[in-house]
């Protein structure tokens, strides 16, 4: 009864175990799926996040799955460089940028939390139905799976729910809440054992989403052949797109036309994409943020709380910013109550600026500045389209909003 139940184990769900058993807090994680299972691709950790799992003990272990990243490189469709800044702690950072294979990185969560807090503190083949509560607890209704009539319940002190950008919690307290908010953009997402690609520690957007852009960047170190694995997004401005499913497979000749002339000397980007082994597909949605998250003893976090479009790879940072948040906040408030209202108080308006951001001034702006002023076309001097200083406010301005610039983390 003492616990905090915790619906959902993914990213969020894990980091949040982690954090609240590291403050002495008792929890329980129950997740939908029947088994933990590898699968996904890449995902970058931006310092705000490393910083996190630094004070959990994580970084070094993290550190040893992933690339540091050290640099961004902006490129036009044309293969010419726009714009280059160093990255993590090459920029200064107290702490690294981390690219790394989402599977990786929860394994590694999931290992942490069984040693730490034990096998018996995460259950699986739990999918919550709904949630009850009163003045001492809640109640968490679950089924063994979607659709299984197989139903128990769990009591508990307070629940926070993890469960993810189709959130049975939020469309609990939100049931009138209308369709995902579609950008206009579809992407389609691949790894690929490749050779190093620019630095070879190079997280690299080229292009512009009405003719088709690639974010690259490498997400494991090279084996003795060489080759890193490399992941890549391709998106692409079109009416058509389906559901959000974070693991449908996509096809490669739905989109590779936009790329097939890619042939830069720093990279085939056609080839790259011919030689992934598979391919998922996802549309770029967000859903405008919600008034609140917090409803007594219950409280959203994460993809739950605040989906937004996966731009600036800020989606799983900021679920494990407010991991830190709802834990401080239980750890000053023994009410969960007044708690759950305090970490809603500092977080709410913090990533609804980011959801907002996202739609209009996102991180590759820069990318959408050139193409405009060169009206697609390719430049002879990047100072004669856009100012080294215009580019250096774009890209700081983001991490301001996003809370990552390094004024912002070592306050």
């Amino acid at each position: 009864m003492d616990d905090i139940i915790i619906v959902g184990g993914g990213i969020g769900g894990l980091t949040l175990g982690l954090a609240l058993h590291a403050a002495g807090i008792p929890c329980k994680i129950f997740e939908s799926a029947p088994e933990f299972r590898a699968v996904g691709v890449g995902i970058n950790l931006l310092p705000h996040a490393t910083k996190e799992f630094a004070t959990l003990g994580l970084e070094a272990d993290l550190a040893r799955l992933a690339i540091a990243t050290r640099d961004a490189t902006f490129f036009n469709r044309f293969g010419q460089l726009i714009y280059q800044e160093p990255l993590g702690r090459a920029a200064g950072y107290d702490h690294p940028q981390l690219s790394i294979h989402r599977a990786d990185l929860q394994m590694a969560l999931l290992e942490a939390f069984r040693t730490r807090a034990g096998a018996e503190a995460i259950l699986n083949n739990h999918h919550c139905i709904g949630i009850e509560q009163d003045d001492a607890g809640v109640s968490v209704h679950f089924s063994a799976g979607p659709g299984s009539a197989d139903r128990t319940t769990v009591r508990g002190r307070a629940a926070i729910a993890c469960d993810g950008i189709n959130s049975v919690v939020r469309k609990q307290f939100f049931p009138d809440e209308g369709e995902p908010r579609y950008s206009g953009v579809n992407m389609w997402r691949g790894v690929t054992r490749w050779k190093p690609v620019l630095s070879g520690a190079s997280l690299t957007r080229a292009g512009w989403l009405s003719h088709g852009k690639m974010v690259i960047y490498p997400i494991r170190a090279a084996g003795v052949d060489g080759l890193q694995l490399i992941n890549w997004v391709a998106e692409i401005e079109t009416p058509i797109y389906r559901k959000r499913d974070w693991n449908r497979l996509g096809a490669i000749d739905d989109f590779i036309g936009a790329f097939a002339d890619w042939h830069f000397d720093w990279l085939d980007v056609p080839a790259l994409i011919r030689a992934a082994d598979t391919v998922m597909e996802f549309p770029m949605v967000d859903q405008d943020p919600l008034p609140r998250w917090s409803f007594g003893r219950v409280t959203l976090l994460g993809d739950a709380a605040h989906p937004m479009v996966p731009r600036g790879s800020n989606g799983a940072g900021q679920a494990i910013l407010d991991t830190r948040a709802v834990t401080t906040a239980l750890l000053e408030n023994a009410d969960p109550v007044s708690a759950f209202a305090a970490y809603e108080k500092q977080r709410l308006d913090a990533t609804a600026r980011i959801v907002l951001t996202n739609r209009t001034n996102p991180p590759d702006a820069i990318l959408r500045e050139v193409f405009e002023r060169t009206h697609d076309r390719p430049f002879v001097r990047i100072d004669d389209v856009i100012s080294r200083d215009e580019l250096v406010a774009l890209s700081d301005g983001y991490k301001k909003i996003a809370g990552y610039s390094k004024e912002a983390l070592r306050a």
